[in-house]
């Protein structure tokens, strides 16, 4: 499976990388590709590390504006004119999704793929991995924008929510056998 992973490339506290690492380390035991920015620095190498080192592979997606700090040694390595093409890229290669913690780069790409979700054009997979409660708020956002009538579709059909990286990527392989 070609897992997407939206995330931050900032540098962060352990609460962070853990998880990150964790979940890098699933996706490779799990035989999984990595599809991700493709930047070598911060949380989005600490998730890439751990991929390659539990022998998964990695297909990262840079922009010309940061092809500087473009992993070298991916498995694939593709350099996007600008942020529509490189969002594009990356979800067309991707079979699932997952959003992990970030700034606005992240909730740009989050919310891209909930709004194609949203409108049905396409059905892949998509989970928020809650990562210390970071996403607490905005979770709550996404329960008071389906209850309040705002989202055509129920929120489960959306995006699960997972509070770690093992639950997040059984969600996935789950989905993805049943769909």
């Amino acid at each position: 499976m070609n897992i997407c992973v939206f995330l931050s490339a900032a540098d962060l506290d352990e609460r962070y990388t853990r998880p990150a690492r964790e979940f890098g380390e699933l996706i490779g035991k799990g035989g999984h590709t990595l599809v991700w920015g493709g930047s070598d620095s911060g949380l989005m190498k600490v998730v890439a590390d751990g991929v390659q080192e539990a022998g998964g592979r990695l297909v990262g997606v840079s922009v010309e504006f940061l092809s500087a700090v473009a992993r070298p040694g991916a498995d694939e390595m593709v350099v996007a004119a600008d942020l529509a093409e490189r969002k594009r890229l990356l979800l067309e290669k991707a079979d699932a999704v997952v959003i992990m913690v970030g700034g606005t780069g992240t909730l740009d790409e989050a919310t891209e793929i909930l709004e194609l979700k949203k409108h049905g054009r396409t059905a892949k997979p998509v989970v928020l991995l809650n990562t210390a409660g970071f996403y607490d708020g905005l979770e709550q956002q996404f329960r008071r924008m389906e209850a309040e009538g705002f989202l055509p579709r129920p929120l489960s059909e959306l995006m699960y929510f997972a509070d770690g990286p093992a639950a997040a990527l059984a969600h996935l392989e789950e989905s993805l056998a049943a769909g």
